[in-house]
């Protein structure tokens, strides 16, 4: 019989070896440097999923740059890619000055990151940053880039958000590709009382409030119609989201973003991705 310490112990040391074991596993994900081969297809869903046929958001520094390159972050199924690519051209045709910063996107064949994120995995998910800078950022900027918040507690930021952000981020939300972005819940609150009420607000339904998301904006494409392996994510309650669902999140800590720390994966992959971190 064990004594109530032993026990103690040999629990933390199970815990330990299962937490090494699945930062090992996320972090094979994390080494491979280019996409799986084949047709492009999205594997399960972006909080355990991984991605066949992936494509590198190719850098034009006067509509979008990539931020972080050396992380190897900016893959995508095309369909990502494209949304990037048309939503750079239509704030650069609204008027919005400055290259879009793109954040992070997907591993080169998705999968579980080692640090940063539970999602991001299947290739349909991508960082916006809300910063728009006036001219392109130089080498050494991309790689170490600052963010600025727009978010002051639970209100927004009046120096820092203008109605560039907001249109921004009515543009990606009235993308019929995009299934759903994830804002602060200040960002959401002061876009829902800026909207019309006699006007077109079922957009405002795609903006879900999260913590964080106060210096970006996440949006989730939906399941492209070439990959049926694709886990679809469920559906989004109907009306505008502006009311009671919204309140709800002001007694909750919106702001700072809580820092990064290693993520372990708790769902586990789909069959298809096994050995997808692995193959040449």
């Amino acid at each position: 019989m064990l004594f109530p310490a032993r026990l103690v112990m040999l629990s933390a040391l199970l815990l330990g070896s299962a937490a090494m074991g699945a930062e090992s596993g996320q972090s094979d994900w994390s080494r491979v440097g280019g996409p799986a081969s084949g047709q492009a297809s999205v594997i399960g869903s972006p909080a355990a999923g991984c991605l066949k046929g992936a494509v590198s958001l190719a850098e034009d520094e006067h509509s979008f740059q990539v931020l972080r390159p050396s992380r190897n972050r900016h893959w995508g199924h095309p369909a990502t890619i494209r949304f990037v690519q048309d939503l750079a051209r239509a704030a650069k045709g609204e008027g919005i000055t400055g290259p879009l910063l793109i954040g992070d996107m997907a591993q080169p064949r998705g999968g579980p990151m080692p640090v940063g994120h539970g999602s991001h995995q299947n290739g349909l998910d991508v960082d916006i940053w809300f910063r728009l800078p006036a001219k392109p950022l130089s080498r050494a900027e991309i790689e170490t880039p600052k963010p600025i918040t727009m978010v002051n507690g639970t209100e927004i930021d009046e120096e820092s958000w203008t109605p560039a952000q907001a249109r921004l981020l009515e543009l990606a939300a009235r993308a019929p590709q995009v299934d759903r972005i994830f804002v602060n819940p200040a960002i959401k609150k002061a876009v829902c009382r800026a909207t019309s009420a006699n006007g077109d607000r079922d957009w405002l339904r795609k903006l879900r409030p999260w913590w964080g998301h106060d210096e970006h904006f996440h949006v989730r494409l939906s399941c492209p119609a070439d990959s049926p392996d694709c886990e679809r994510q469920k559906p989004m309650p109907e009306g505008d989201g502006c009311g009671e669902e919204l309140d709800s999140w002001s007694a909750k800590p919106t702001w700072p973003a809580p820092p990064s720390r290693p993520h372990i994966q708790s769902r586990p992959l789909p069959d298809a991705c096994a050995g997808l971190a692995r193959k040449g």
